[in-house]
């Protein structure tokens, strides 16, 4: 049975001396009385219930997955996950990072980000569930009435109700312009809400009284396409104007997906029949209101990637250690044995590696993310609000499509560690693989993401939230120069630097000729980013690791984060170099293709 260990170490390292999270709180009002010790007290009792209450539950609701009551329309969770919420809203979890208007705690939403990974690496599918709600209040804050705020984000804030998000139909996923639910105005001022919903993750289940659903419909007389898209609050159960929950609403469960991975969360095909709902925002302006949760549900799913790469990389690690197999090309290491330990082997240490760097450099991009989350919403100087809203809009499809593609490369690769036991279901190896696989094509493909990324991200803006990003590089290139240390961590990343605006420019000019050479390229340039991101946040990883070493600390965690950023930037970051000529090779040997795909 696979274990867990919360990585608070590295956790603190990247918040305190990377990031230096303190001193930037210091700054914002809100967060200026947040200490290291109370972001490190958070961070253990967070890990303390990420290991032991939801771990145990992983192997379990994988086995049993969810049971759906075909007359009730009820659907029951694996044994354990309620009890387990329960724990959760009682210690009062749903609210850390929540505003303190509607109950929240008002904390950094670093903390929530760890927590995140946390319970992400012990049990993905249950954190799911709590998952989706702050997509949800977030797009009720910004978009919502007072009359639904006050509804709705007192109970999502204290973690009574949770929130889902419905957008897909059997017959649109990512064009979502194509869909067909519709809403008709009542006299009341409400909305009855008519069609089919799939996909809907924790759609329907038994842990919280009530489900608030986020719904995109059309109003009679919509315009055609995504400009005719509106978002609604459907609950549940209808909410009487004291709080009070009423008669259940025409919104329910008709079928449960039969999945791949994920198994211990409900994966729900919704129905809406004249279900009563109440319009968020604008008429026709339904998906900028549903893009809050969208992309706070994109950064999410990078950290569900993030949590299965470190836990699968703990387990593999121990076992390595542990499972003898041949000796040791350059000797015999462990005399005493009839064999060598496997981690002895170079293609063992290889996989293990990998998987360790993609998870730590995965850690410190997501907590910059959400250091910069902090800043934008709370940091009372307006340019670094504006600054710091622009270079998350650029990272968040790179947080989503990097580390999840990084997140089943790891996952696969640790279980290949195991070799045949990683194979079977008591190692817990192959479920990791498989509940990783879904992180790649839910809340946009990772190939939408990376069209994101170049079209609208990079392109359309030529290039200006890439240049910010850009003098960040810079600055640390100039810092650590001329510091021979810094020199194997810095001058790839200076090469590159360098190198990806020459890139950028060239697809621009090559896509005004022909748009399709822009999707051609996407997805390796999405990858060349990537990896620009994880070299700039592994360059400041070694420069804090040796400004340690240099005050005297004799601590292996430094020595540990110099190898693995060494390891990265030898064996993971070149591959940045075959990235950009295969994207320079351009569209016509995907597109004139006719005859191979017919």
């Amino acid at each position: 049975m696979p274990t867990y260990t919360p990585p608070l170490r590295d956790m603190q390292f990247v918040l305190h001396e990377v990031l230096r999270v303190t001193d930037e709180f210091a700054a914002i009002p809100a967060y200026a009385e947040v200490d290291a010790d109370t972001v490190n007290a958070v961070l253990e009792e967070g890990g303390k219930f990420a290991a032991e209450v939801l771990q145990p539950l992983n192997q379990v609701g994988d086995r049993q997955g969810c049971t759906l009551d075909p007359a009730t329309h009820e659907v029951k969770t694996p044994d354990g996950f309620k009890e387990a919420y329960a724990k959760y809203v009682e210690g009062g979890w749903p609210a850390l990072s929540i505003d303190t208007d509607f109950g929240g705690q008002g904390l950094p939403a670093v903390l929530t980000q760890c927590m995140y990974e946390m319970m992400n690496a012990a049990n993905q599918a249950w954190t799911m569930y709590p998952g989706l709600s702050h997509g949800a209040h977030a797009a009720l804050h910004v978009h919502g009435t007072d009359a639904q705020k006050r509804m709705y984000l007192p109970k999502l804030t204290s973690g009574e109700w949770t929130g889902t998000m419905c957008l897909t139909e059997p017959h649109c996923g990512t064009d979502l312009g194509m869909l067909r639910t519709r809403a008709e105005p009542q006299p009341d001022g409400s909305y009855a809400l008519t069609g089919t919903k799939i996909f809907i993750s924790a759609g329907e289940h038994d842990m919280a009284e009530n489900i608030v659903h986020l719904v995109l419909a059309r109003l009679p007389g919509a315009p055609a396409g995504s400009k005719g898209i509106s978002l609604f609050a459907v609950p549940k159960f209808l909410v009487g104007a004291d709080g009070t929950l009423g008669p259940r609403n025409g919104i329910f469960c008709a079928g449960l997906e039969h999945k791949m991975g994920i198994h211990g969360n409900a994966t729900c095909q919704m129905v809406l029949e004249g279900a009563v709902g109440t319009l968020v925002g604008e008429p026709n302006k339904g998906l900028a209101a549903m893009f809050v949760m969208m992309n706070s549900a994109r950064l999410g799913v990078g950290n569900q990637s993030l949590g299965l790469t470190e836990v699968a990389y703990q387990n593999a690690l121990a076992y390595a250690k542990d499972r003898l197999q041949m000796r040791s090309l350059s000797g015999v290491k462990a005399k005493d044995k009839p064999a060598d330990p496997i981690i002895v082997h170079p293609d063992v240490r290889r996989m293990l590696l990998t998987a360790k760097a993609y998870a730590e450099g995965g850690r410190a991009m997501a907590l910059y993310c959400s250091l910069l989350l902090a800043k934008e919403a709370h940091h009372p100087d307006a340019a670094v609000r504006k600054e710091s809203g622009e270079l998350v809009a650029l990272l968040t499809p790179i947080v989503k499509a990097f580390l999840t593609d990084n997140g089943y490369a790891a996952t696969t690769l640790c279980q290949q560690v195991f070799g045949g036991h990683g194979y079977i279901q008591e190692s817990g190896m192959e479920q990791y693989v498989r509940d990783a696989r879904i992180n790649m094509i839910y809340e946009g493909t990772n190939t939408v993401q990376a069209l994101d990324l170049l079209g609208r991200k990079v392109l359309s803006n030529n290039g200006a939230s890439l240049k910010k990003f850009g003098r960040l590089v810079a600055a640390l290139v100039e810092e650590e120069g001329v510091n021979e240390k810094m020199a194997e961590f810095i001058n790839p990343l200076a090469v590159l630097g360098e190198q990806i605006t020459k890139f950028t420019m060239e697809i621009g000019f090559k896509g005004l000729q022909n748009p399709d050479e822009v999707g051609a390229a996407a997805v390796d340039y999405l990858r060349v980013a990537g990896h620009l991101v994880f070299g700039y946040c592994f360059a400041r990883m070694a420069q804090a690791s040796l400004r340690a070493i240099a005050a005297g600390s004799a601590d292996p965690f430094y020595t540990a984060k110099l190898q693995t950023a060494r390891f990265y930037f030898a064996r993971l970051f070149p591959e940045t170099a075959s990235l950009m000529r295969t994207a320079r090779a351009g569209s016509r040997t995907l597109m004139d293709t006719e005859a191979a795909l017919a």
